[in-house]
């Protein structure tokens, strides 16, 4: 099946919104690079996101969310978490939070669902750009990673994405060339002890600052 490269705008979103609906696995641009992302519910749809990239099964994929509102149908936003989104979403910051008990979701995505041995939490970040956004308002949160093999440098535009991914997904929604600069800061928020699992785009200083205009911890040194 040949790769169907779409124009980011109203028409490229349709499709690929038509596109995720229908199973398929569609490249998209953010905030800092492309990444790669499935409706939520498809069947098997996140053991194709890994081995697309050739993942681990074991590293955990984070959901591309449109807003806080979205962000809370899957997971339980502490007051750190509430704090530090309203502060920085959208932009580039992971939110590490409990997962909602009450919501279903892939085994694959939890290490099996709510057995003994689930993951317990959920990462979940608002990216500074319109169409991962757009998709989510449309589709749902959206298990989204970086679209590359894994290990190896992120495709930076549509060429690269079918260069190295082509055979694995369905749509591309070519934003132009990838904005780049630093991942997310990945922000665990599940405990009083908030940690810092990725350094990234926001500053461990920048975080601590929001929380303590909120009143609340910091960051440990």
């Amino acid at each position: 099946m040949t790769l169907r490269r779409v124009l980011d705008g109203e028409p490229g979103r349709a499709e690929a919104i038509a596109a995720l609906r229908r199973g398929g696995i569609v490249a998209i641009p953010t905030d800092t690079v492309y990444g790669i992302g499935v409706a939520l519910d498809t069947p098997g749809g996140i053991e194709r996101l890994f081995a697309a990239k050739s993942r681990p099964p074991d590293k955990a994929i984070a959901l591309l969310v449109a807003d806080v509102e979205q962000a809370t149908e899957l997971g339980e936003l502490t007051p750190a978490a509430r704090a530090l989104a309203a502060a920085f979403w959208p932009g580039g910051l992971t939110l590490v939070v409990p997962r909602r008990t009450d919501r279903p979701l892939p085994a694959a995505l939890t290490g099996g669902e709510l057995a003994p041995g689930a993951i317990p939490t959920i990462g979940l970040r608002v990216p500074n750009h319109d169409a991962p956004r757009a998709l989510a308002r449309a589709i749902g949160p959206l298990p989204t990673t970086s679209a590359n093999r894994s290990g190896e440098p992120e495709a930076r535009d549509a060429d690269e994405i079918e260069r190295l991914l082509g055979g694995a997904i369905d749509l591309v929604l070519d934003g132009g060339p990838a904005a780049g600069g630093p991942a997310s800061t990945v922000v665990d928020v599940t405990s009083a002890e908030l940690r810092i699992l990725r350094a990234g785009a926001i500053s461990p200083e920048g975080i601590s600052r929001c929380l303590a205009s909120a009143g609340l911890p910091g960051v440990p040194r």
